[in-house]
């Protein structure tokens, strides 16, 4: 168990914000957990994320030892398409999901990545280790996976400074008229049912670009680009706009075309390494069937 202890001299704001700044190889969500466990103190005192630092405040944290991972590595095959010693990028199949969670102990891409990769982050604790950002379960495609919490930490940072690049292709139903759009329209937990995100009053900031790329008998084909992260935001947003995601069983209409879920892949990712600060930019293919779909459709019309 490691004590960190520090004196205040000049720095002023919420303690979380200040720790974070102070303790450059922790993230802020790490300093929170900390406060949240009750794992720092101020004069002696245990204090909460949303107090306010003062000159010759004594700071102490406990910094608990990493848990034991219970998370089992499985051997699966995964599609490596970049690999260093700070970074990976993994292009994940339709239906594998991510991280462990409810329902889904094993067959994930950290079973996965936990048999492949020697070392990851372990800011996401034991069940999401390595994992900066997600993608559902039935939406393929690029993710990029931190192998260490310095780099970790310096691409959660792009993210959240919307620095990094992310671009999707999408089959939506309907023909969408114009070639370019921006959907602006905040996200959250639907009031009708908890297992669904929605357009709603209050949530949080959510905007997409859109380009048509093909147009077809009743669907079309977009490339996405997200400005924001928000659960489901791609599926959501073409629903509101009125143009929901082919094979998109949450969002979408029943009747749609034969798939193993949404028609949506992450085909492009770009980021600044956080080691040597070059930009880097992926690309994925899309999956087999997407393109025989889209096979299929251009030889209907």
């Amino acid at each position: 168990m490691e004590q960190i202890k520090l004196e205040i001299k000049q720095e002023k704001g919420r303690i979380d914000k200040v720790l974070s700044e102070l303790l450059k190889d922790h993230s802020r969500s790490q300093v929170q957990q900390w406060l949240k466990d009750r794992n720092v103190t101020v004069n002696g005192e245990v204090t909460r994320s949303n107090y306010k630092v003062k000159e010759h405040d004594e700071i102490q944290i406990t910094i608990p030892e990493p848990e034991v991972l219970d998370v089992l590595p499985e051997n699966i095959p995964l599609d490596i398409v970049y690999e260093d010693d700070d970074v990976l990028v993994v292009n994940k199949p339709q239906g594998m999901v991510v991280h462990p969670s409810a329902g889904h102990s094993s067959g994930t891409l950290v079973n996965a990545l936990l048999y492949h990769i020697k070392d990851l982050s372990s800011i996401n604790g034991v069940i999401r280790p390595g994992i900066v950002h997600r993608i559902d379960k039935d939406t393929s495609g690029l993710l990029m996976v931190a192998k260490n919490d310095k780099a970790h930490i310096a691409l959660a940072e792009q993210l959240k400074d919307k620095t990094s690049l992310r671009k999707y292709i999408a089959l939506v139903h309907g023909e969408i008229s114009h070639d370019k759009g921006e959907i602006n329209a905040p996200i959250g937990r639907s009031k009708n049912d908890r297992k669904m995100q929605a357009v709603i009053e209050g949530g949080k900031p959510a905007v997409t670009h859109f380009e048509v790329l093909e147009r077809f008998d009743d669907f079309t084909l977009v490339q996405l680009q997200l400005e924001t992260g928000r659960t489901h935001q791609i599926r959501v947003h073409m629903k509101y706009i009125g143009f929901p995601v082919a094979g998109d069983p949450l969002y979408g209409p029943r009747k749609t075309l034969k798939g193993n879920g949404q028609f949506l892949h992450a085909e492009m990712l770009g980021f600044k390494h956080p080691t040597t600060g070059q930009m880097m930019t992926f690309e994925a293919p899309l999956p087999e069937l997407f393109e025989k779909t889209l096979d299929d459709l251009r030889n209907n019309d």
